[in-house]
């Protein structure tokens, strides 16, 4: 993408009214409105569902449109590529879609304890390289934080072309005590595949598809 491109997404994004954009130091003080009342931004007490490196937003606004008595919102911290989801989102109207331009480290202080009931990660970096353990978006660091602001009973997904990142996830899980709900490495084999899972397909998983590469689909809670 060109340094145009980017700036004019940027500036589009400045005008969404679904797009919120906090500094990291209103997170990190604590001055951030939203944190613990996100039913006043959504004006429901509908579940929020979060996807985290939501990347162009396919997702997070797939899930939106399939489930209206739920709120979603993207998280990313490159908002040139949400730009399309939240675009997409306000045209046709969808209240329940938001996205946010944050770092994924900084969870905790956009949501409070207990304020999100379900987690996506859909296709994030499996950071391969040994170096990179700690930017795995699964590795213990990480679903601490989620469990942090997940609610009792609260679901993580991960959905992923990688079966190094489902099976690192799988271990990790074990070293936590976590047993997952749900474990398939070719989940769209898998006849008791959830509905939210097969039926929403990025343009990266069509392509993966397209060259006969599994997805991988696992699925836990804390409790």
């Amino acid at each position: 993408m060109g340094s145009k491109n980017k700036l004019k997404r940027f500036q589009e994004n400045e005008t969404l009214p679904n797009v919120i954009q906090p500094s990291r130091e209103s997170l990190v003080q604590g001055s951030f409105g939203y944190k613990a009342n996100w039913h006043t931004y959504f004006e429901n007490n509908n579940p929020i569902i979060l996807e985290l490196g939501c990347g162009k937003g396919e997702y997070t606004v797939a899930l939106a449109q399939q489930n209206p008595d739920c709120n979603y919102i993207g998280i990313d911290i490159k908002g040139a590529r949400f730009w399309r989801g939240a675009k997409t989102a306000h045209e046709e109207q969808l209240t329940n879609v938001a996205f946010i331009r944050t770092q994924i480290e900084l969870i905790e202080h956009v949501f409070a304890a207990g304020e999100v009931s379900e987690i996506w990660l859909t296709f994030p970096d499996p950071q391969l390289k040994f170096k990179r353990t700690k930017h795995r978006l699964t590795n213990p660091k990480f679903l601490q934080k989620y469990q942090r602001v997940l609610k009792p009973k609260g679901v993580v997904h991960l959905k992923t072309d990688s079966s190094f990142l489902h099976g690192y996830t799988l271990g990790v899980l074990d070293g936590m005590g976590i047993e997952p709900q749900m474990a398939h490495h070719d989940v769209y084999k898998y006849v008791h595949a959830p509905k939210d899972v097969i039926s929403i397909q990025t343009f990266y998983e069509q392509q993966y598809l397209a060259q006969k590469i599994p997805i991988t689909y696992l699925r836990f809670s804390y409790e």
